[in-house]
């Protein structure tokens, strides 16, 4: 027997005939004055807004599963389910449903996905939302970063650790990757972004070229810099071919694209990002760098400030322009409070020019825009008259806009509603025949009070009421003790419990020309408003320029404030390779100390001649981290073009920051702590620079004690030996690697102090030259609330142990390998049995080579030494 199909209703039959269209999108299909959800997406959707879950049709052959919620709703439910990160396919009724007998004609009017949202609800004021697009080319990976909320195009391509970087510093909402590429997209940069497949045809470099050429109403690409970025051409193409698939049709304020151009900023690989928390952190409620010098009052100078921290400069004249303007704004203290209440009263510039571009703008944001580019006058004004010659430049290229302020005034009310269907938009005196109109609707009042007392006295009937409803439209109601004197020519209606309702010739023609001039009013109010939205596009470019103008302004006011309120100092940046920091401080962990709590300062000096590399020593605990993420983050602000937390700060400026701090484990890639800590140091190793500032903290920990000390002093002496000389802070608790310094000229050793009060330990976190002799780690357990047997068990373990290995022994054994197996990549060798081993060094390829297969060499070339010896 033949299985019994489904049974359609009409409506069922085109909600999966436009579903078919969207199957990766939840489609919320208007029927009425509800958007619906049906079936798989029902179940989706009531589970992620917690709303009811019914059924259509319940116990017939069309019974689907249900969920929907009032048309009204929209902003407050979408902005749950794109943050849920599903794509929203919204569907609405195109044709008023009293004008058609036939089913109404529906179609999906725009798609909102995690990356593409113009809804307020969706997006964070001072956070950018990215949608990024990548193409995996032959050796080099394109990749494209696009917020359709501020018009912001920006493109770069490179190898898998830049993407990486760019990924971790601009964190897109939603990533674009070719279908046959979605795999090796997961293997390279890992599950945690909401991704979408496009077909494999649409990243093609013809059809990319095009594409962009033809939005950008261009003959080439040259005048943007990116001519040269094949790969990246084609992940911004796929950028806009996205876009208009998903309904978004309305990109002009999409002006310009941009180029990221990796060699203009200071590198720093995701492990980096990651271990100075400077926007994010892995830890609940940690407070990151951002949080802690974000003065920023505008969202645009929010999400620039972020973009600055992302890629920090490496042009000494532009850090040093930046500093000008700091250090005018914090000595000219009325200035600055000048330009930032100016700034207080200006909105998110960017977003509500964008949103003039798509038409999603309602008349009060066209009222803000205005207010905003009015309280810009002043700061022009400010700005131009400057003793600073780079504030001077920005005010002089600051647009007043009196054409569009002026016509906004005079076409749009100052009390402007939200919604255009409200009324009231237009301006009075703007159009005479909306006046007149207006006249007209205000006036029916007066008249039906009128009629009502007129229509009394001629009846008798001292209790009429004259009212309106949606059936009848306007009526006359008479209580049931008066309608014997009701006249012949009026018309019953409706008939209630103690009253009729009535209708008169008088009511109806006074009914049309009411309802006739509401209608006309709305209709020439939209129609004048729409005219004002679309003349307003030819501002976009000005406005864009304006907002990021005043971004620039209000983070450099933001800088200034900062320092001033946290006593922070002007730093010289310089083209030496030296780095001087005097009583630095932790800009983080200083606002989170008790009040009365001092924090504890300390100085730094690296240069490449003298004094390369720190090694630091002191127990857990002691703050040997703490000086670490200092020294790198007060670099990081220096380059930004911030002032710094420190007594004074001499930097020659780096173009490279790594760090590898603590231990992170990556279980879930199936990689041990020790395995993901040596992917972290080889990374850093093989690509160091003569400007590198590298920082390691407990390298070697993940292994065993004599491991640990043996790959540490490798890693020492490969960064001392290195051509580059890179400046290197190294923290360890391993006190056997001070003796370096007796082989290794350029290696100096410092400890964090540490003062034993009897049984006890106090920390002073203060740098001093010298090598620290234990490790207190066992005062640390106690520290930590340890059971107290436990505790004095491990004091006889480390007696004993100290007894059986002393550290001399060891360390000797590791200084004597100088001129031995550490060696055999420096020095030429005329030992036959030396030279095969250096033949097996010498022919691999350290850039492929993992940890494990170093391992395994290793092994190889020690039982080579070992049979030889036994012969």
């Amino acid at each position: 027997m033949a299985k019994k199909t489904k049974k359609e209703t009409p409506l069922m039959k085109q909600y999966n005939a436009i579903k078919a269209k969207y199957p990766d999108a939840l489609l919320l299909f208007r029927v009425g004055d509800f958007y619906e959800t049906f079936g798989e997406d029902a179940i989706k959707t009531a589970g992620i807004l917690g709303i009811i879950l019914t059924k259509r049709g319940a116990g017939s052959e069309s019974e689907i599963e249900l969920a929907g919620f009032p048309h009204h709703s929209l902003n407050t439910y979408l902005p749950k389910l794109v943050k849920a990160g599903e794509r929203v396919a919204i569907c609405d009724q195109l044709e008023d449903p009293k004008q058609t007998k036939n089913i109404v004609k529906r179609g999906v009017t725009e798609l909102v996905t995690p990356g593409v949202a113009l809804n307020d609800e969706v997006l964070h004021s001072k956070s950018n939302n990215f949608l990024c697009a990548l193409y995996f080319g032959k050796l080099t990976i394109g990749v494209s970063f696009l917020d359709i909320s501020t018009g912001e195009f920006l493109t770069s391509q490179g190898n898998e650790d830049y993407i990486d970087k760019l990924l971790q510093n601009f964190n897109p909402s939603e990533v674009i990757v070719a279908k046959q590429k979605r795999q090796q997209f997961n293997e390279v940069f890992g599950k945690d972004y909401h991704t979408f497949n496009l077909e494999d045809w649409v990243f093609k470099t013809d059809y990319a070229n095009e594409t962009l050429l033809k939005h950008f109403e261009t003959k080439s690409l040259k005048g943007f810099g990116i001519e040269d970025l094949d790969e990246g051409i084609i992940a911004s193409g796929s950028i806009l071919h996205y876009l208009a698939e998903t309904q978004h049709h309305k990109l002009q304020h999409i002006s310009s694209i941009a180029r990221i151009a990796e060699d203009d900023y200071v590198w720093m690989d995701r492990f980096t990002i990651r271990n100075l928390e400077l926007y994010h952190s892995t830890n609940n409620n940690a407070v990151t760098l951002l949080n802690v010098i974000d003065k920023t009052i505008s969202p645009m100078g929010g999400r620039l400030l972020k973009r600055l921290l992302a890629l920090p400069l490496k042009d000494i004249s532009k850090i040093r322009q930046r500093h000008d303007v700091v250090s005018h704004l914090k000595n000219e203290t009325s200035h600055l409070q000048q330009l930032q209440t100016q700034i207080k009263q200006i909105g998110d510039l960017e977003r509500l020019i964008s949103k003039i571009a798509t038409q999603k703008v309602c008349p009060r944001e066209v009222v803000q825009l205005k207010n905003s580019l009015e309280a810009i006058i002043p700061i022009k004004s400010l700005a131009s008259q400057s003793k600073n010659e780079a504030l001077k430049v920005i005010g002089e290229h600051l647009q007043a806009c009196d054409l569009l302020r002026e016509k906004i005034k005079e076409t749009i009310a100052e009390e402007a509603p939200v919604n255009i269907l409200k009324g009231q938009t237009i301006a009075e005196g703007f159009s005479e025949e909306l006046d007149e109109l207006r006249d007209l609707s205000k006036s029916g009042k007066n008249y039906l009070d009128q009629m009502l007392v007129r229509e009394s006295e001629r009846t008798g009937i001292t209790s009429l009421k004259i009212a309106s409803n949606n059936v009848f439209g306007y009526y006359i109601e008479v209580r049931n003790t008066h309608k014997d004197k009701v006249p012949a020519e009026w018309i019953r209606k409706q008939t209630l419990v103690n009253a009729e309702r009535y209708i008169t010739e008088e009511l109806k023609e006074y009914e049309s020309k009411i309802l006739g001039a509401e209608e006309r009013i709305s209709e020439i109010e939209q129609r004048l408003f729409l005219d004002l939205v679309l003349w307003m596009n030819q501002y976009i470019k000005a406005v864009q320029q304006n907002a990021y103008l005043i971004a620039k302004i209000d983070v450099l006011c933001g800088f200034a404030q900062l320092a001033t309120e946290n006593n922070y100092v002007l730093p010289e940046i310089n083209d030496s390779y030296a780095l001087e920091i005097e009583d630095g401080r932790h800009p983080v962990i200083e606002k989170q100390l008790p009040i009365d709590e001092p924090y504890i300062t300390n100085s730094v000096s690296l240069d490449t001649e003298t004094q390369q590399f720190i090694m630091i020593t002191g127990p857990n605990m002691s703050g040997k981290s703490a000086i670490l993420r200092q020294t790198a983050l007060i670099v990081l602000l220096a380059q930004i073009g911030c002032f710094v937390p420190a007594k004074a700060a001499h930097i020659g400026v780096v173009d490279k920051i790594f760090t590898r701090v603590g231990a992170s484990d990556n279980i879930s890639m199936g990689e041990s702590t020790f395995m993901v800590e040596m992917n972290e140091t080889a990374s850093i190793l093989n690509n160091i620079s003569k400007r590198s500032l590298v920082l390691l903290d407990e390298i070697g920990r993940g292994t065993s004690t004599y491991d640990g000390i043996s790959i540490a002093w490798a890693i020492s002496e490969y960064l001392h030996e290195h051509p580059q000389r890179p400046k290197t802070l190294f923290a360890t608790h391993y006190h056997e690697l001070n003796e370096m310094t007796e082989t290794f000229k350029r290696i100096k050793n410092f400890n964090v102090s540490v003062k034993e009060i009897k049984n006890n330990v106090l920390f002073l976190r203060k740098l001093v030259e010298g090598g620290s002799e234990h490790s207190f780690g066992i005062h640390v357990a106690k520290m930590a609330g340890m059971p107290q047997i436990v505790i004095q068990r491990a004091n006889k373990i480390l007696k004993k142990l100290e007894k059986s290995h002393s550290s001399e022994e060891l360390t000797d054994k590791m200084a004597s390998l100088k001129d031995d197996d550490l060696q055999l990549s420096f020095f030429n060798l005329d030992d036959p049995l030396l030279e095969k081993v250096k033949e097996e060094i010498t022919s691999l390829d350290i850039n492929t080579l993992t940890p494990v297969e170093a391992l395994m060499k290793l092994d190889v070339i020690k039982r080579m030494l070992t049979s030889t010896k036994k012969v």
